[in-house]
């Protein structure tokens, strides 16, 4: 366990973009039959940033509410984990440090490795936490997943970012110990610097995912984790939402179970809401599925619930958690799913256009056009600086 003290999450948050697109226009325009998506991968529709958003304007967006009802003054660390990043140096928390007012005493860094690096910002919140249980560690994931045009994996494109206020007695999960790990030196997917789009074997990523399932697994149990039956739901990082269905099936042939369609659906169905209509937002992935859980299920109070959070390249970690009983007087589901539906349908012209927007590289003074109805705004790029603001009617929820 985390010690004397429980320690977790104690608020979430989260955002996505201005746009979507169906994924309906996405089989018009290249001639798939729609099951291959709705069925085949079980996506219906990806987010799609406007020219003025990116992982900044949705981290920010997210982590407005969580400091709008709590305040600043606890927060002594800021943790942002992305493998979208917009610098090589210089933090994307920092920026958001900046729009949202957070005190000059605090830290503020980033984490990378692929999908996984919310996970370690989470246990890195903690350990911080349990030095001293007064503070809290606002804990941000935002990515925008992004690949080549007609590509395999242009059909399983997001983007969001979940803000996660991380404290000791927490509000909504208890965050437990001990974590089983895993880590292979496999090429699955990767983004070279000199690249903005992603580079990704298909076949090989599912097989490392399920390897990654098997090796957490077995060092969750060896580390003295629960049973495999004292578990109410799994949270699955989600590629694409079948993935998770394939990871748990998975996971109970490996622990003997037989597999029962019905039981996977119990587990893991209620997890895959968000993440369905939004796609893949590789680090918020698989706290987007936390997020669809405690909004869609009924009481979960008492519960324990199963994560297992991936990073192609790779790296794992499987871990639990318990549902805080009151948790649901906490919940933000109305404005999570107003979040989903305040999106603009884009048409496929309109996304392409979006998709082959570059930042400029000439050190000019560009302004960005003003498309998004979110809080805060890419205003533009001076000097090779990105210049951000807030909107004057922008309006954030406690």
């Amino acid at each position: 366990m985390t010690g004397d003290i429980g320690i977790g999450i104690h608020d979430l948050s989260f955002a996505t973009t201005e746009f979507v697109l169906p994924h309906t226009a996405l089989a018009e325009y290249n001639g798939t039959d729609i099951g291959k998506y709705h069925v085949g991968i079980g996506q219906q529709s990806m987010s799609v940033p406007a020219a003025d958003e990116d992982i900044v304007t949705m981290g920010a967006t997210a982590a407005a509410p969580l400091i709008a009802r709590h305040g600043a003054d606890r927060i002594r660390t800021v943790v942002f984990a992305t493998e979208s990043s917009i610098d090589q140096a210089k933090s994307a928390g920092v920026y958001v440090h900046s729009l949202l007012g957070l005190p000059p005493a605090t830290r503020v860094v980033e984490l990378k490795q692929a999908c996984y690096g919310a996970t370690a910002a989470l246990q890195f919140a903690i350990g911080l936490v349990h030095r001293d249980p007064a503070q809290q560690v606002l804990v941000i994931a935002s990515d925008v997943s992004k690949y080549d045009l007609d590509s395999p994996g242009e059909a399983t494109q997001g983007a969001a970012a979940v803000a996660m206020l991380v404290g000791a007695d927490p509000a909504l999960v208890r965050i437990e110990g001990p974590s089983g790990l895993f880590t292979a030196d496999v090429m699955d997917f990767w983004r070279p610097n000199y690249r903005d789009t992603a580079l990704v074997d298909g076949q090989e990523s599912i097989t490392a995912y399920l390897q990654a399932v098997e090796g957490t697994w077995k060092d969750y149990t060896e580390q003295g984790g629960r049973s495999f039956d004292g578990f109410g739901a799994f949270c699955y990082h989600q590629p694409f939402t079948k993935m998770a269905y394939k990871a748990h099936r998975h996971l109970l042939n490996f622990c003997g179970y037989v597999t029962d369609e019905a039981q996977i659906a119990r587990a893991i169905g209620r997890t895959t809401a968000y993440n369905r209509v939004v796609g893949n937002s590789y680090t918020a992935s698989v706290y987007l599925a936390l997020a669809a859980l405690l909004d869609e299920a009924e009481d979960l109070s008492g519960q324990s619930i199963g994560f297992l959070s991936y990073g192609s390249g790779s790296v794992a970690e499987f871990f639990a958690g318990t549902v805080v009983p009151g948790y649901r007087e906490h919940l933000r589901t109305e404005a999570h799913r107003e979040a989903i539906e305040r999106r603009r349908p884009v048409d496929y012209a309109g996304y392409r256009e979006l998709h082959e927007r570059t930042c400029p590289a000439d050190g000019g003074e560009h302004s960005t056009p003003a498309q998004t109805t979110g809080p805060f705004r890419l205003a533009g790029i001076r000097d090779h600086k990105r210049i951000y603001e807030r909107r004057p009617e922008g309006r954030t929820v406690a």
